[in-house]
């Protein structure tokens, strides 16, 4: 995958990001202190070991596509056996929350064109249609896509390598990735 010049107030709000993911592992692994998801994936990060997949309904997967949720399923369980802990950081949105992260993205980047780079109206979201997620963390986006075509679950966008949606059968290849939003909007 190429890579493209980031907006620097992107760089800094990944950054941003990623502190405070290692900061709530870290807290929530002294506040659990026992075998788990979490103690499993905070004390054999370097041997990758397997990381369990909680049983039953995710809230994060609620308003989503049934197959794009079925297929995130069966990808987490996979990225679970060899060691990440892949999870939906943002799934189905309302059309009003989608609004609002728009109007953020405009009062961060300046205009609604620069904006339109990362946050597509609600009526062109994928996410407002429950067919898009952003998945985390970063080390688990990797694997998914390495291996993220095998169940169908692409790819979309260059400058967003956490939003993924269900745009080829499984085992297929996925479509090439788009510039960013503003291409496809």
């Amino acid at each position: 995958m190429t890579t493209t010049p980031q907006h620097p107030a992107e760089a800094r709000r990944r950054l941003l990001v990623l502190v405070l993911a290692a900061a709530v592992v870290v807290v929530a692994v002294v506040l659990l202190g026992r075998p788990g998801p979490l103690g499993a994936f905070a004390h054999e990060t370097r041997d990758r070991a397997p990381v369990s997949v909680p049983a039953g309904d995710q809230p994060e997967l609620a308003g989503l596509d049934p197959e794009l949720a079925a297929r995130f399923r069966r990808a987490q369980a996979a990225a679970a056996e060899e060691g990440y802990p892949l999870r939906v950081t943002s799934g189905a949105r309302t059309a009003e929350e989608q609004q609002r992260l728009l109007d953020e993205a405009v009062e961060e980047h300046g205009s609604p064109a620069a904006a339109r780079r990362w946050v597509l109206p609600p009526e062109q979201s994928a996410h407002v249609q429950g067919k898009a997620i952003d998945v985390g963390p970063a080390e688990s986006r990797d694997w998914l896509a390495d291996h993220g075509a095998e169940f169908g679950l692409c790819l979309v966008y260059e400058n967003e390598p956490w939003h993924v949606e269900a745009l080829a059968a499984p085992g297929t290849e996925c479509p090439p990735l788009v510039r960013d939003a503003a291409a496809v909007g």
